[in-house]
């Protein structure tokens, strides 16, 4: 197996072009593990930690935060976790220090299942790939796993930054493990509320064949919503029925279909009420300020 280190986003799109087969790795916490277990033998693995610009991050003009692949997760807790509190959120359950020391958002795309999927779509992110044939493309987060175990990605492209807003709103991440972090999601669930546009966003993880939102659930709340109220109980219970029923799991060994269906009910209604929570807390102080 070839060990291949380009310094340059141009080298290592090269590469993906020239060498069918070629994995690429950034924090390496997903690939090694296959490779560990014999379940994966590539012909040549492609290192990107070389490629500097994949760990910055910055904001666009548009006020936009582009997030380069390789930002590690420590990081994105750290110097943006006040700006993506939801994808900050879901990253301090992923696995120990050491790996949210390693492993990346940008990497975490690249497997077909993950805990910051569901923040991603919640969030309204888009995703940047390039290859060296077609040059960039934008893919939302909502169209980038197609069908399960595939995503969108060609096999010459290379995941190069993930865009999203910042939050304007409350955004909150849960998920049902055998225990906080160092764990597989047996499912997991993501709102955003957008105060300013009167909507709400969502994301499921470890639910269906692919990482999916709550279309139902989400024009469900733009009409019931009252956001200058409080939060009504039948609303909550309401929402999280039409999450579950978004939902289509599977039973394995980490869970039944019936019990997901269940757990994601009860984790959307306690995320929506959390959010919920926040909003009152911030509208009663844009009050006292005015």
């Amino acid at each position: 197996m070839d060990f291949l280190r380009p310094e340059a986003w141009e080298d290592a799109l090269a590469i993906m072009a020239e060498r069918p087969g070629v994995v690429p790795i950034q924090g390496g916490t997903s690939v090694m593990v296959g490779l560990n277990f014999d379940l994966n033998r590539p012909t040549a693995l492609l290192d990107l930690n070389p490629v500097t610009e994949l760990a910055r991050w910055e904001q666009l003009a548009d006020g936009t935060l582009r997030v380069g692949a390789g930002v590690p997760y420590a990081r994105l807790i750290s110097e943006l976790g006040d700006r993506l509190p939801g994808l900050a959120q879901a990253a301090r359950t992923v696995g120990s220090r050491q790996i949210r020391n390693r492993g990346t958002v940008g990497g975490n795309l690249g497997a077909t299942t993950g805990d910051t999927h569901a923040p991603l779509l919640a969030a309204g992110a888009v995703i940047e790939v390039e290859s060296s044939a077609r040059g960039v493309r934008m893919i939302p987060a909502a169209e980038f796993y197609p069908s399960a175990q595939r995503s969108a990605l060609a096999p010459d492209e290379l995941i190069r930054a993930f865009h999203v807003s910042p939050a304007s709103g409350p955004q909150y991440f849960s998920k049902i493990g055998t225990r906080n972090a160092m764990v597989a999601a047996i499912c997991s669930f993501s709102i955003v509320l957008y105060p300013e546009e009167r909507r709400v966003g969502t994301g499921l993880g470890s639910a269906a064949p692919t990482p999916r939102r709550a279309l139902a659930a989400e024009d469900f709340l733009a009409a019931e919503l009252d956001w200058d109220g409080e939060l009504d109980n039948a609303v909550a219970r309401r929402f999280g029925d039409l999450v579950s029923e978004a939902a289509n799991p599977v039973d394995d060994v980490r869970g039944t279909a019936d019990y997901r269906n269940h757990a994601l009910a009860v984790i959307a209604r306690r995320a929506l009420t959390w959010a919920w929570q926040d909003h009152s807390i911030n509208r009663r102080s844009a009050w006292t300020c005015v």
